[in-house]
């Protein structure tokens, strides 16, 4: 997806409807909010669809350690140029440290990939370890979840549709119950709403 990422950009829904992508703030080094959310994040840390690596390279500030994922050549490029630790690779494809990671992120966007939430964070649960924690963003109470195909639309042109999803805050307690986890917390900062779930304590001990 950012292949776009220098560009004006939006997901176009197969509807029609045109979904917002905020590039500035993908491309921008990591803000107030994104400080705030990573101070809750133990390492080490699975930023996934993690972009050019913005909350990659503000963990590495931090001397927290944390890898980043993204299936976008450009935007794994863009990250290692300003030098974030990055793998160009699917979140199911096989990662290292699997059944270690203290923390993933799921953010900008990124609890959509795959156009199937409960699949998502099935997997991401099976790359964490058993005290493990996902501070995921989500849309704001009101807004429909919906599984979508989309693409991405630029003034170049259009690239392919793909699967996509929208979750809701609203939802975030049945989604962390039907993947193991439970919503520890969830908040408002800056104009987005995340949620924190931890691993419930069935997953923990299995």
């Amino acid at each position: 997806m950012a292949e776009t990422l220098v560009a004006t950009s939006r997901l176009r829904v197969h509807d029609g409807r045109a979904l917002e992508i905020d590039v500035r703030r993908w491309m921008a080094a990591a803000d107030e909010v994104d400080q705030a959310l990573l101070d809750r994040a133990t390492g080490p840390v699975l930023d996934v669809g993690c972009g050019p690596g913005r909350l990659v390279r503000e963990l590495r500030d931090r001397g927290v350690d944390a890898l980043g994922v993204d299936i976008s050549p450009t935007a794994i490029a863009l990250a290692r140029g300003w030098g974030a630790p990055v793998l160009q690779r699917s979140v199911f494809d096989h990662l290292p440290r699997h059944g270690r990671w203290r923390s993933a992120l799921l953010l900008d966007g990124s609890v959509g990939i795959g156009g199937d939430a409960v699949t998502l964070l099935r997997r991401v649960g099976e790359l964490l370890s058993p005290d493990g924690r996902v501070l995921v963003e989500m849309e704001e109470p009101g807004v429909p979840s919906e599984s979508l195909r989309v693409r991405i639309e630029t003034s170049g042109g259009a690239g392919p549709w793909f699967s996509w999803s929208v979750v809701s805050i609203d939802d975030a307690v049945p989604l962390a119950a039907a993947t193991g986890f439970r919503v520890e917390e969830s908040w408002a900062a800056g104009g987005r709403w995340f949620a924190r779930i931890d691993r419930s304590a069935s997953q923990r001990r299995t």
